[in-house]
């Protein structure tokens, strides 16, 4: 008991000079006049520096049809797709961008291309009920099946509806060619601009035909007034498994109606295909937000 007493003694009696002493410090102001070590703010700094997320790999690129591939890359290009391409037109500049004389300065677009006049998208279950159904593969969840397709330049064509099928696919986005001021080192006769092709090219490719598709086919089912120009930008995850969630519209020059076209455009196609595996390890998350423009001309 002795030996215990003498111990709490002292550990008091340590505890009290200790806290007498940081005191006293302070009323004097003698920490203030210290020099710590240059060493121990950036132990202090490294300690509270919270650890960073994991980030999303993907390039803030725009997605553009290419129509004239290469199998080089550029460098620094501001666009991409599923294959590569380089800078060319008709001129002979220095600015490495193509000089084109289109009506628009939105989309970048190097030629005009008119859109195919196809019939009402139609879901699996309908399309079952067709006579053509038995020279059809089986559907799976998020693919778009079209009926019949009527004359088109005296023929009757078959234009890929699935996501599987961007590979195989060679039909160009529909819209009017871009004005732009430029001149390209190289010569081609048709204009091309710096296109990098990245993973995600074929997906988006096959995404991108499928939501417009789909936007031509609500336009004309109803009587839209076509005298609205302007666009709709909506933001919107795009999951691993090719569901759609969290959609915002961030801007909309064309009234709730035709925005509201432009959401169900997105929606009603989904669920797409699942991410291909490189695809999955390259964006390091399980969704991409996407940016998606629509414009009313």
């Amino acid at each position: 008991m002795r030996r215990l007493g003498m111990a709490l003694a002292l550990s008091a009696t340590v505890h009290l000079l200790a806290w007498g002493g940081y005191e006293g410090g302070k009323e004097l102001d003698l920490w203030q006049q210290l020099h710590w070590p240059a060493w121990l703010p950036r132990l202090a700094i490294m300690k509270i520096k919270p650890l960073s997320a994991v980030q999303n790999n993907e390039e803030p690129l725009t997605f553009v049809d290419v129509s004239q591939p290469t199998d080089e890359a550029p460098k620094n290009a501001k666009y991409y797709s599923s294959q590569n391409s380089r800078a060319a037109d008709q001129t002979k500049g220095d600015k490495n961008i193509p000089k084109l004389n289109g009506k628009q300065t939105e989309v970048a677009k190097t030629e005009d291309v008119a859109r195919q006049i196809l019939s009402k998208l139609q879901p699996a279950a309908q399309q079952a009920n067709q006579q053509q159904q038995a020279s059809h593969p089986a559907l799976e969840p998020g693919d778009l099946t079209l009926a019949k397709l009527e004359d088109y330049q005296q023929q009757q064509q078959e234009r890929p509806r699935t996501l599987k099928q961007a590979n195989a696919s060679q039909s160009r986005l529909p819209g009017p060619q871009m004005k732009e001021e430029g001149g390209a080192h190289r010569q081609a006769l048709v204009p091309s601009f710096d296109v990098k092709a990245t993973p995600f090219g074929a997906y988006d490719a096959a995404f991108i035909e499928a939501v417009t598709q789909r936007w031509y086919d609500l336009l004309d089912s109803q009587q839209f007034a076509r005298d609205r120009n302007g666009k709709v930008i909506l933001r919107f995850h795009l999951n691993y498994d090719g569901t759609i969630a969290d959609m915002s519209v961030l801007q909309n020059t064309v009234g709730d109606v035709l925005g509201y076209v432009c959401q169900k455009a997105v929606t009603d196609p989904a669920p797409f295909a699942a991410w291909p595996s490189d695809m999955r390890r390259m964006v390091g998350e399980n969704y991409r937000e996407i940016t998606f423009t629509f414009y009313y001309y």
